[in-house]
């Protein structure tokens, strides 16, 4: 990995939020090298940090919050130092585009799909009106719109949910940004739909060559599409690897308790397993490991020192004090042991997902 291209580079990014007449800390210290051409997924509990993180790649942070330290570079550029739309024109949907979960908060009810398509390539490209119909039926026919130029002039209201959401991805990548950040884009969808979209968005990226990140809730989806893995809790990321060492060697007890979430490992008769508490308020300095109090792992440094990021591998860190030399060793939980064993069975008898050797 490291002899890739790093196409961007975030440096110990912090976001602050102001709420009424107090401050929510929403990233602390987070720190990202995105590889060109890979896949790269963010995984958490709500409210951890994953959209507002990458929000500050594209400068779309709501306007009571603001990057309170740190830098994002990109093409030569400190992102963090651009204020205004103008400043961001040639980078926000030209170079770095965003899927959101749900297409009607994206598209504009009252106008063609046509019109909305075209507006973004007009004014990214610089092009005439008939040249920027000929791309937006392309694309619309890229993303697997029948019939697209009879579709063209049509509205978003004629279209179905997973059509929505194909129109979408076509104007985000109707510019063809350089990275594609996917927020949750199936959650709205049914589950046959969800697989269409995810599979549409792998063969668009081997087509046009973008690096993408996908932000989401769903482990099965990151076990299909992901190449590394980012997992984010209390406004940080707290275990990054490739989707292999996250899934089969997972080294924070934060990621042992989402994997051993994992519906598909229920026994029958069994109480499903869950994370026990709730996570921490943002509003407070968090001391020590943000995690600890829901920790059955926790050692009595969790409570007073935050931990350092351990390496493990060449590609996989994780921060937590049971990495330490000097601390005990503990087993991982039953439920995510032998976890490629126990996945492939799942694939074999018609389960969901299934993350391949490489």
């Amino acid at each position: 990995m490291s002899e890739r291209k790093i196409i961007l580079s975030a440096k110990d990014i912090e976001v602050q939020f102001r709420v009424r007449d107090n401050y929510l800390n929403a990233i602390r210290g987070v720190s990202l090298d995105l590889y060109d051409g890979e896949t790269f997924a963010i995984v958490g509990e709500s409210g951890s940090g994953k959209s507002v993180f990458t929000k500050t790649f594209t400068g779309m942070l709501e306007s009571n919050g603001k990057i309170t330290n740190g830098s994002v570079m990109y093409d030569g550029k400190d992102l963090t130092k651009l204020v205004s739309d103008k400043d961001w024109e040639g980078i926000r949907g030209a170079k770095i585009a965003t899927i959101f979960q749900d297409p009607m908060t994206s598209l504009n009810p009252i106008r063609t799909i046509g019109s909305q398509i075209t507006e973004v390539i007009i004014k990214h490209q610089k092009v005439s009106a008939d040249e920027a119909k000929k791309q937006a039926v392309d694309i619309m026919d890229r993303v697997g719109i029948i019939d697209a130029e009879k579709r063209f002039n049509e509205y978003p209201f004629q279209y179905s949910g997973g059509m929505r959401q194909r129109i979408v991805i076509a104007i985000a990548l109707s510019c063809h940004p350089e990275i594609l950040i996917c927020d949750e884009p199936t959650t709205a969808l049914d589950v046959t739909i969800q697989a269409q979209i995810i599979d549409l968005i792998k063969d668009l990226q081997k087509e046009l060559k973008f690096t993408t990140i996908y932000i989401t809730h769903d482990l099965g989806v990151v076990a299909n599409v992901a190449d590394r893995v980012g997992v984010m809790y209390g406004g940080q990321i707290i275990e990054i690897g490739t989707v292999e060492e996250i899934f089969y060697d997972p080294a924070h007890p934060y990621t042992w308790a989402l994997l051993s979430s994992l519906p598909q490992l229920g026994v029958k008769g069994q109480e499903l397993s869950y994370i026990t508490g709730t996570p921490p308020s943002l509003y407070n300095i968090i001391k020590g490991d943000a995690f600890a109090p829901r920790n059955k792992y926790a050692l009595k440094i969790d409570f007073e020192e935050e931990p350092p990021f351990f390496k493990i591998t060449d590609t996989h860190y994780a921060k937590t004090w049971l990495l330490d030399p000097r601390a005990p060793k503990v087993e991982k939980p039953e439920a995510i042991r032998n976890l490629h064993e126990k996945i492939a069975s799942m694939t074999s008898k018609g389960g969901a997902y299934y993350v391949e050797q490489k």
